[in-house]
């Protein structure tokens, strides 16, 4: 398997950072429609599982897109 390119990669980080973006200010907005108080909805979304996994992914493809980087830079 073909590792990928810098651009694959930040390509990949930016739609998923736009996805994570969404994700959030849509719990954020069922939960102000709600009147949750600002701790629950922060603590809703510090443990929302696919927001979790999201930034695992995404900080898995900003070490990888590094490590191209810096080949590049040597």
């Amino acid at each position: 398997m073909q590792s990928p390119t810098e651009e694959e990669l930040e390509e990949s980080i930016k739609e998923l950072n736009d996805y994570k973006n969404r994700l959030e200010k849509e719990v954020l907005s069922i939960s102000n429609k709600l009147k949750m108080p600002q701790k629950k909805i922060n603590s809703i979304i510090n443990s929302h599982s696919e927001l979790n996994q999201i930034n695992i992914i995404l900080s898995k493809l900003n070490k990888q897109k590094e490590n191209i980087t810096s080949r590049f830079t040597l």
